[in-house]
């Protein structure tokens, strides 16, 4: 049992359950949009998250305590180094376009974690993205929201019409609620200076706010010009769900319920529409 539950938080510390939420929006797309399985982009945006999840997390443990790390996080960080690889054989299977496309969001990935502005922009003596204040959720949902539902357009030529921006935008809304048990979890641990949304206007505000933005995430479905049942029942139901969570979340969380729970809500999301669509 206990090398179980080692097993297990190894799959959360080492970022796969993050990756493979990733991996499901990539994968969402395809399938909302009728576009073949792309593996070299569900793969690129697997390791990718890998990469860039554990670089940003473990940056600065690792820059410090090198020679002093614990087993976990000295396979954490093995781990992390084939992912890399993997990688690098993945982004050089993607096309030109979607080469200068991601380039961009390798920066703000690396900019996030490494320290490059004037200290008067921010709350600590970190100087990198993450801790500019109140810029954190944003940025991660605008990744997010990039490499999943712009890449794989990119990558198989297929235009950016007005239900692709329209996806877009939903895709952002949904990362910064999905965020939302996050931040409340965090209350107790971040600095007041990161000006997070909870601290800004309160646990029960943010509240209200993640249920009007999923409100938002559901309407939107309508303005398409393509309205596909299958998506508006699958997303109608990914917003209920989402919606009870958030309204559970609290700042005495289970170890799991963020973690694990929450953050695999876009892995139920594909599941549902590979459901809905096989039987249909």
């Amino acid at each position: 049992m206990a090398l179980l539950k080692q097993l297990f938080n190894f799959y959360i510390n080492a970022s796969i359950h993050v990756a493979l939420s990733v991996f499901s929006l990539a994968w969402i797309t395809f399938i909302e949009f009728k576009i073949p399985y792309d593996a070299d982009v569900l793969y690129f945006t697997f390791f990718s998250s890998i990469t860039g999840y554990n670089f940003v997390k473990y940056f600065g443990i690792a820059k410090f305590h090198h020679r002093s790390l614990a087993t976990w996080l000295k396979a954490i960080q093995v781990f992390s180094f084939f992912s890399f690889l993997m990688l690098c054989y993945f982004t050089l299977k993607l096309n030109t376009v979607s080469l200068f496309y991601i380039l961009g969001f390798a920066l703000v990935t690396f900019f996030y974690a490494i320290p490059f502005l004037p200290k008067r922009f921010f709350i600590d003596n970190q100087y990198n993205l993450r801790s500019i204040s109140g810029l954190k959720v944003y940025l991660i949902a605008l990744v997010w929201s990039g490499v999943t539902v712009f890449l794989p357009v990119i990558n198989n030529n297929y235009s950016i019409d007005f239900d692709v921006v329209i996806t877009g935008i939903q895709r952002f809304i949904f990362i910064i609620v999905l965020m939302l048990p996050f931040e409340i979890r965090d209350l107790q641990y971040d600095s007041l200076k990161l000006a997070t949304i909870p601290q800004k206007i309160g646990v029960q505000r943010t509240k209200i706010m993640g249920i009007l933005l999923l409100i938002c995430f559901w309407i939107l479905e309508f303005f398409k010009n393509n309205v596909i049942l299958n998506n508006l029942i699958v997303s109608g139901l990914i917003a209920v769900i989402t919606m009870l969570f958030l309204i559970g979340s609290k700042k005495e969380q289970g170890a799991y319920f963020s973690s694990f729970f929450v953050e695999g809500i876009p892995i139920l999301w594909l599941a549902l529409l590979l459901f809905f669509n096989y039987f249909n």
